[in-house]
């Protein structure tokens, strides 16, 4: 059975990794974790058990952390991928998936299990970003990723303030979503438009409605075309602009993530 966890919030970053270690006495061992924020996961690692690094990391180091998936809706989420991408041979989703063969590499045979993962469902229709924190570690996967997946390079970019809506002159100061004309809270914040002079500020749910009316069957969509200018948008673009980082919400989520990863490796 997969992990449980936290809830969500939609300014939150969830993302599974991929460390390498660099050890020459366990190189090319490998490690797959949860995090909610990469940069300070790794030096944890390196740090050993005692600072919150994981007991399978601990005195092994140094470690790298060289790639890393992203963008999923929830830390629950996030964590039955990292259950999964651990535990491929226990996942009815990954059935398919052989074995790791003779003579394979640790780190070749997680790239394989990934590569299934960002095909199978659930995960296909994830808004995820596969993200290459060492160039000189990347490697083409096969199968690809669905077109809808990118692949990026480099360190994360830093979360974004929401943004809201500027109201017109002689309106309320709250927000309106452009889809249903009712009031955007601030707590929901809306999903907004990145093309210049476009004005959409749309609620999540209203936005999801509309690009869903082309695959009626689905919950979750992958994109569709802004109301406002009619260009093609991504949702895990979408997503990721309404982030919103606090440092309320970081220190919360530190204590989270130490509970998760308490509750998984015991």
């Amino acid at each position: 059975m997969g992990p449980a966890g936290g809830a969500a919030g939609p300014g939150r970053f969830f993302g599974v990794y991929l460390l390498y270690c660099l050890n020459p006495r366990h190189r090319g061992r490998v490690y797959v974790g949860f995090t909610v924020n990469p940069g300070r996961r790794v030096q944890q690692h390196n740090a050993g058990r005692k600072k919150g690094g994981a007991w399978r990391t601990s005195g092994r180091g140094p470690w790298e952390m060289v790639l890393i998936v992203h963008g999923f809706p929830s830390a629950v989420a996030a964590l039955r991928f990292e259950w999964a991408w651990q535990h491929p041979h226990a996942s009815r989703r990954l059935a398919h998936v052989g074995p790791r063969q003779r003579g394979e590499a640790s780190f070749a045979f997680h790239l394989r299990v990934l590569a299934h993962m960002l095909r199978a469902p659930p995960w296909a229709r994830l808004p995820l970003t596969l993200r290459w924190l060492r160039q000189d570690f990347r490697q083409d996967l096969s199968p690809p990723p669905p077109p809808h997946v990118p692949l990026t390079f480099g360190p994360p970019p830093p979360a974004t303030r929401r943004c809201l809506a500027a109201p017109a002159a002689g309106q309320d100061s709250q927000a309106l979503c452009t889809l249903c004309a009712h009031a955007i809270q601030d707590e929901e914040g809306p999903l907004c438009c990145p093309h210049p002079g476009c004005l959409l500020r749309a609620h999540m749910i209203c936005l999801a409605e509309e690009f869903l009316q082309e695959e009626p069957g689905q919950l979750l969509p992958l994109e569709g075309q802004c109301p406002g200018c009619n260009n093609s948008l991504l949702w895990g673009d979408l997503i990721w602009l309404c982030r919103m980082g606090t440092e309320d919400e970081e220190e919360d989520l530190e204590l989270e993530e130490e509970h998760w990863t308490d509750m998984l490796e015991t």
